[in-house]
């Protein structure tokens, strides 16, 4: 109770002491989550979320890749796909001045989520039929301007099985992200390292002006974790044709 009554300033917490927090086992707790707690109270980007209110250490990849790419901007309109637990959709509300009044961001995931101001949740598979319809009707009916997704299959132990299904997840990803982005607008999506699949990033290809993978700093190293991020949309037939 005494750190709430005096909080510690930036830099001056436990994480950036230099001592490690050390976590044993005990009743009901197996040597792999006692391993996975001590990793979280020894994560400065953990420490870093809860001090200045995000949802998750994951709030700081999307704020590291916009401050490479320069994504989100002031009156963008955001869909996020795999929102929970929501600290990307946190940061592109902040970013682009969603209100609860006027909301510009809408997430989208099948776990139940606390409301994030001026972010409307849609507590839906991605993967049903009528999600992007659904997804488009939130936001007015308006095509957004970028299109986020965080998601990855929950992961087996078994590499190749995870790539393949995080992949297919970033191909459904992109194929919304074509049928429903204005032009000039920007896709960002999880992959696994190992490469992105060369026919999707042919299609990224044509129809973005750039596509790259990026590897924010707050992503551990020890992660297979990667970002792709096409900007420069460069439109549909049926938003060309006159």
């Amino acid at each position: 109770m005494a750190d709430d009554k005096k909080p510690k300033k930036p830099g001056k917490g436990r994480a950036d002491t230099g001592l490690k927090v050390r976590v044993k086992t005990a009743r009901g707790r197996t040597a792999s989550s006692a391993r996975w707690l001590e990793r979280q109270l020894n994560d400065p980007y953990v420490v870093k979320a809860r001090r200045e209110g995000w949802r998750s250490r994951a709030a700081f990849k999307i704020i590291e890749i916009d401050e490479k790419c320069h994504l989100l901007k002031p009156g963008q309109r955001v869909v996020d796909l795999g929102v929970a637990p929501g600290g990307w959709s946190q940061v592109a509300a902040k970013k682009v001045g969603s209100t609860a009044a006027n909301p510009l961001v809408v997430g989208i995931d099948y776990l139940e989520l606390d409301p994030i101001p001026g972010v409307v949740l849609l507590q839906k598979d991605f993967l049903d039929e009528d999600a992007p319809d659904q997804l488009i009707a939130a936001l007015g009916g308006e095509a957004p301007d970028l299109v986020l997704s965080d998601m990855a299959a929950p992961t087996t132990g078994h590499h190749k099985t995870d790539y393949l299904r995080t992949m297919h997840l970033c191909e459904v990803a992109a194929d919304f992200a074509i049928n429903v982005l204005k032009p000039g607008g920007a896709f960002v999506a999880k992959v696994f390292r190992g490469g992105t699949e060369n026919e999707l990033l042919a299609q990224l290809k044509r129809h973005f002006s750039t596509v790259v993978h990026v590897k924010p700093p707050s992503s551990r190293q020890e992660s297979v974790e990667l970002y792709l991020v096409a900007r420069g949309f460069k439109g549909r037939a049926d938003q060309t044709e006159d």
